[in-house]
């Protein structure tokens, strides 16, 4: 679990390398394999945003739980505990997928605890080519944010990339990605931060 206290994130830009709804979710906190690992969700507004820069809420919707979320700060605060929960159990859970072990039984209890409800609201539309699931926002609703990152986690978890899921090389990181590549040999989350930063860190140990 992450235990040093959430920092608040403004206006930051939260990066969705994950490949993935459900892992970008979990890769909210930042350095999560050191020593301080950074949680990005430091209030409810800091969910809404995650959010809505991953396309998981219109931005419409989300200023309506913006709105509702001051007026019931209680359940805002007791929706966020939930989904930081909600978040550590898919870390742990895609982690071990990742390193080959099966997930812990207790963290497998969170996720499911969730698919209920994200699953009561959702509902059957017409798409281009068939049908689509669609799920409903309402302004009440602190929580239907969780929705389409439940239905992420299980729709991976059930199909055959989920043996695509890595976890960061980079200790200090240790963020989840989807490997797309052929070889299935990509080792970073981002070679732009990560795997240059690991290439500088070996090169210094090497002189």
């Amino acid at each position: 679990m992450v235990t040093r206290a959430a920092v608040r994130t403004g206006d930051y830009a939260f990066d969705l390398s994950g490949g993935r709804l459900c892992l970008d979710f979990a890769n909210t906190v930042g350095d999560r394999g050191a020593d301080q690992p950074s949680d990005h969700l430091g209030s409810y507004g800091d969910f809404i945003a995650w959010a809505e820069q991953a396309g998981a809420t219109p931005a419409r919707a989300a200023r309506g739980l913006r709105r509702a979320a001051g007026a019931q700060p209680a359940r805002a605060r007791e929706v966020l505990a939930d989904a930081i929960r909600l978040r550590e159990a898919l870390y742990r859970v895609f982690a071990a997928v990742a390193s080959g072990r099966t997930p812990r039984a207790a963290d497998l209890a969170i996720v499911n605890a969730a698919v209920p409800a994200a699953f009561e609201r959702s509902r059957l539309v017409p798409a281009e080519g068939g049908f689509t699931l669609a799920a409903d926002v309402d302004d009440g609703d602190l929580a239907a944010p969780l929705t389409p990152v439940v239905r992420s986690a299980v729709d991976l978890l059930v199909s055959p990339d989920v043996d695509r899921v890595r976890t960061c090389a980079a200790t200090a990181c240790a963020w989840l990605f989807l490997d797309t590549t052929k070889n299935r040999a990509r080792r970073w989350c981002d070679m732009k931060t990560c795997g240059n930063r690991e290439k500088v860190r070996r090169f210094r140990d090497s002189v």
